[in-house]
């Protein structure tokens, strides 16, 4: 099925972004060329990138101008979700500058001051600048310091300065306080946008949607009629030459702290008074923030760790997480975590909400699954029908975006049978599936100063206090016998007992 709804850029509330130059440092890494070019060429096809925008590449490879050019013009037909046409390259070629230098050199960010300069005049960008900070996050704030020294953070009555800072945001709760506040000595928070490209998925973003303008679901979304929640993200990949990374961060700093705690906080928060960024944001930080804070004896029955050890994948072996490029053999590093979290508010007390993620799962998964209580039993027993089977209301994230409810209809047939339905909502099948890399809304946010899916200061530190107690049980003691799930499989068996421990189990999607 499809809708006769009009292009993006032609509905209401879409509206071409104003002048603006993107400066992208670190431009020679893999993001540009995978996913912040892709994505602007999405937004210019899309008609909501005008002709009044630059773009600033500043790396430190040692080439001219014409040559860095052609090299992100041909990275860009080849990562492009759509062909890049004759007129689409010499819009690029003729919007991309080139500074060469260091990041921690003063004389970089003269240059670049003097380019942004000549694109202010030759494209009539305002003096309107984002910068997009896609380096190691060693640099995050030394690059955020030597922009305020050359005077390219402060804003005036008619320009803006904004500063994009990608994940990670910290390594655990002391480092993110620190970075928070040495980002806060050069920009003003509502000019830092920490950005999480789950957020800038249309499930995701439709999950407000979802329960705050349909009047049959938010009745129901609270401890009376909830039994528990699920909230899953699952790869099939292991850590794809990304060892060195991997190993000082492991799958509860890299996911669950994040990507999994935002999804958290969707699906708990209270409405908020209005779709503006700081209401949204002021719910957010409220579920992290009523995160029970776990004993280590907590930690012990409800966290459990897992690395991935050899397997076999289309009939071809799949070497363990210690045998990846860039692993110490005797690494006790987590690909896997789970977790039982508890929050303590009115609406969701004594309601589980069981979270996992791992690498070298059998699925490419990410979904939330709302599991509803039981309805009483006691008339169908009597009809000889034995236990009935839950509600789940599952929102899929990825692949397949959508929404699905299961519930329970009587068979056809002579007698009392009951089966298990679903109704079905699939994006593509609605609104037909649009060429995106993920991160085309969150660019278009940050350029139209629109902050509601970016994570604020207090955000980041609730979500590093929730997992501290965890990081820090499991940092002073022994890991288990790792690897301890075979690739390929859903985890280890510890998950399975913790959540068989109150007699419940996890999906397989």
């Amino acid at each position: 099925m499809t809708s006769d709804l009009p292009e993006p850029a032609t509905l209401p509330h879409y509206r071409p972004v104003g002048p603006c130059a993107m400066v992208i440092f670190g431009a020679g890494g893999d993001l540009t060329r995978r996913k912040l070019l892709p994505a602007l060429h999405n937004l210019r096809q899309a008609g909501l990138l005008g002709d009044e925008f630059a773009i600033v590449a500043v790396a430190r490879t040692a080439v001219d101008e014409p040559t860095f050019r052609a090299q992100l013009l041909s990275e860009l037909e080849r990562f492009a979700t759509t062909p890049l046409d004759a007129d689409g390259r010499e819009w690029f070629s003729s919007r991309i500058r080139y500074v060469q230098g260091n990041l921690d050199a003063p004389e970089t960010y003269a240059r670049l001051s003097a380019v942004l300069a000549e694109a202010d005049a030759a494209w009539h960008t305002a003096g309107n600048y984002l910068h997009y900070l896609s380096t190691p996050p060693a640099l995050f704030a030394t690059v955020a310091s030597a922009l305020s020294a050359a005077g390219l953070a402060a804003q005036t009555p008619t320009s803006w300065r904004r500063l994009v800072v990608e994940k990670p945001f910290g390594q655990d709760l002391a480092s993110a306080q620190a970075l928070n506040r040495q980002l806060a000595s050069a920009f003003e928070e509502s000019q830092i946008y920490r950005i999480d490209h789950y957020l800038g998925k249309e499930t995701v973003q439709n999950l407000m949607v979802f329960r705050f303008a349909n009047g049959i679901f938010e009745p129901v979304w609270n401890r009376r009629y909830v039994d528990h929640v699920q909230i899953t993200v699952a790869e099939t990949v292991g850590v794809e030459g990304r060892g060195g990374y991997y190993e000082g961060a492991g799958a509860l700093r890299d996911m669950v702290q994040n990507h999994l705690f935002q999804l958290l906080a969707l699906v708990a928060m209270e409405p908020p008074n209005s779709f503006e960024a700081d209401a949204v944001r002021d719910e957010r930080v409220k579920v992290l923030q009523a995160i029970r804070p776990f004993t280590p004896e907590d930690v012990g029955r409800f966290a459990v760790r897992g690395q991935y050890g050899e397997g076999v994948q289309e009939s071809q072996p799949v070497v363990g997480y210690r045998q990846e490029p860039s692993v110490q053999p005797q690494s006790s590093t987590e690909t896997f975590a789970a977790m039982r979290v508890q929050l303590d508010t009115w609406r969701w007390a004594d309601v589980p909400f069981y979270l996992r993620t791992g690498k070298r799962l059998p699925k490419r998964v990410s979904e939330i699954a709302i599991q509803f209580k039981c309805a009483p039993s006691v008339m169908f027993r009597q009809a000889g029908i034995g236990q009935l089977e839950p509600n789940l209301l599952i929102v899929r994230i990825q692949p397949d975006e959508g929404i699905s409810l299961r519930f329970a209809a009587k068979v056809p047939a002579p007698g009392l049978q009951l089966g298990t339905v679903k109704m079905e909502f699939k994006y593509v099948d609605y609104f037909g599936s649009t060429p995106a890399t993920g991160y085309e809304t969150l660019l278009y946010d940050c350029m139209n100063g629109d902050a509601t899916q970016f994570h604020r200061a207090d955000v980041v530190e609730a979500s590093w206090g929730a997992v501290m107690p965890v990081l820090d049980v499991w940092r002073n003691t022994r890991a288990p016998l790792f690897p301890n799930y075979t690739a390929f499989t859903w985890g280890p068996d510890e998950a399975v007992e913790m959540m068989a421990r109150e007699g419940r189990k996890w999906r397989r999607p």
